[in-house]
């Protein structure tokens, strides 16, 4: 008797289309996994639909519109499994920036006719829409980190993902700390591994694409680049304020931070 394969959907909101990329780059991998299960949908890579429902879903992106609100919760009624990858699934994206402003005058300055645009407020993760099984971040996220949650997924085991500091994988890849060799400001202590510390092994601070690690202290280190470093107060907004401005850990102290209007 022939086993039916798991339905694998892929689905994109607000984002760069950069993770759905990333799965197609698995390559050799790629094909390996599309003998394990049946990719239903999957737009980025063909036009052909399966309906659903779904045992496994990634979601890309961020929800922006009233449609997207619409449509994750009926992508959720049809996932067995949803998993969310990327920093705009996971935080807000880079487009979250727009939380910290008002939206409104933004479409104002771009539009030349502002009420066609149909947008909301803010750009938020889908796990403040619907309940999420598992996030997978980075920006992009990494292709082997990926492997492995579909993996564990398909075979109802939990995910083997790193949630230690970019700082571990500086040490071992032998790179020397940036900030206390160079005095350079560097966000590896509260960001999760995932990259291989890139940035830090051509002598250029982390900017924390992979999102907070489990239980970061950002207090701590911004207290010592502005003690330490010398770091301004609006710089330091800045550092927290890019691809995961709207990661929890993120947000709060970057609002510590940022100037009043007064200042």
């Amino acid at each position: 008797m022939k086993t039916k394969k798991p339905k694998l959907a892929v689905w994109k909101f607000a984002s760069c289309d950069g993770c759905q990329l990333s799965l197609l780059d698995c390559e050799d991998e790629l094909l390996a996994l599309a003998g394990e299960v049946e990719i239903a949908y999957f737009l980025e890579a063909s036009r052909a639909v399966v309906q659903g429902p779904y045992d496994v879903s990634l979601v890309e992106g961020s929800i922006t519109t009233p449609h997207d609100a619409e449509l994750i919760q009926k992508i959720r009624r049809q996932s067995r499994y949803l998993i969310t990858i990327g920093a705009c699934a996971t935080a807000g994206g880079i487009q979250a920036l727009r939380n910290f402003q008002n939206v409104q005058e933004f479409l104002q300055i771009v539009y030349a006719r502002p009420e066609y645009i149909e947008t909301l407020e803010t750009s938020t993760p889908i796990a403040e829409h619907v309940p999420v099984d598992f996030e997978l971040r980075g920006c992009p996220i990494n292709k082997h980190q990926l492997l492995e949650v579909l993996t564990a997924f398909l075979h109802k085991r939990r995910p083997n993902v790193p949630t230690y500091s970019v700082c571990v994988e500086c040490k071992r890849r032998g790179t020397v700390c940036v900030m206390v060799a160079h005095g350079t400001p560097c966000l590896g202590p509260l960001t999760q591994a995932g990259c291989g510390a890139i940035c830090p092994a051509y002598n250029r601070g982390c900017y924390a694409c992979f999102g907070p690690k489990e239980t970061p202290n950002p207090a701590s280190l911004m207290g010592w680049w502005k003690a330490k470093l010398s770091v301004p107060e609006r710089d330091v907004t800045r550092a927290l304020r890019t691809f995961n401005a709207y990661a929890p850990e993120f947000r709060e102290e970057g609002e510590r931070h940022a100037p009043t209007e007064a200042g």
